[in-house]
């Protein structure tokens, strides 16, 4: 293993809670009487901040998305106050890299607040050394502003770095930060253009630990 870091997505990655997006997105939607058009959940997945109000203002058909936005962000605090849902092999894969001595942060577009519930409930937040928000950056993925900042907060190159994504728009913001991006896809399979852009794509974390543990994800 030559990666010195190791920065995660949150949603869809470590947690199952995409789905739980998802539905709140087409309850806010039936509220307000909107049929989303195909396309929706790949555009929405990893965004926020400008990017994520641009994307609801599009399928929803409204001049300001922030409140849509607003308004998703609180459903979803209060749906995440009872339980926050691991996806299969999280602990097994932040022990390796824990023995392994390799520096680790969280990455998401999700608000601080939210990132720290959620890794303080589920009992993994000292697993990690730092923990990014995307509203600490000018720019949301797509753009690669949140993996370089938190490749610099953990103190290593970009390319030193594996990227740990679901999403195609945390795919191609790993990609342009320079890292080793390993994608595993949780609602979306990645389309053609997307798999050029993974050094890895696995079904799960535990595939991963394997596959380091094997030498074989360098």
């Amino acid at each position: 293993m030559t990666c010195k870091g190791a920065i995660f997505d949150m949603d869809g990655l470590l947690f199952d809670t995409e789905r739980i997006y998802q539905e709140t997105w087409h309850e806010l939607a039936d509220k307000y009487h909107v049929k989303l058009a195909d396309g929706f959940t790949k555009a929405i997945s990893g965004t926020s901040g400008a990017h994520m109000c641009a994307v609801i203002e599009k399928y929803y058909h409204v001049s300001d998305g922030a409140p849509i936005m607003n308004e998703c962000m609180e459903c979803i605090r209060k749906k995440l106050e009872t339980e926050v849902p691991l996806k299969a092999g999280v602990h097994e894969l932040l022990q390796y890299f824990h023995r392994e001595g390799v520096r680790m942060a969280v990455a998401s577009s999700s608000a601080i607040q939210q990132i720290q519930a959620n890794l303080k409930k589920s009992n993994i937040i000292d697993y990690f050394d730092e923990i990014v928000s995307g509203q600490e950056v000018r720019q949301g993925k797509p753009a690669p502003d949140i993996f370089l900042y938190a490749a610099e907060k953990i103190g290593c190159k970009p390319e030193e770095c594996y990227v740990f994504e679901d999403s195609e728009n945390g795919i191609r913001a790993g990609h342009a930060a320079g890292c080793v991006t390993v994608m595993i896809p949780d609602l979306i399979e990645p389309v053609p253009e997307i798999v050029p852009l993974c050094n890895n794509i696995y079904k799960s974390l535990l595939q991963v630990k394997t596959d380091l543990e094997q030498g074989v994800l360098g």
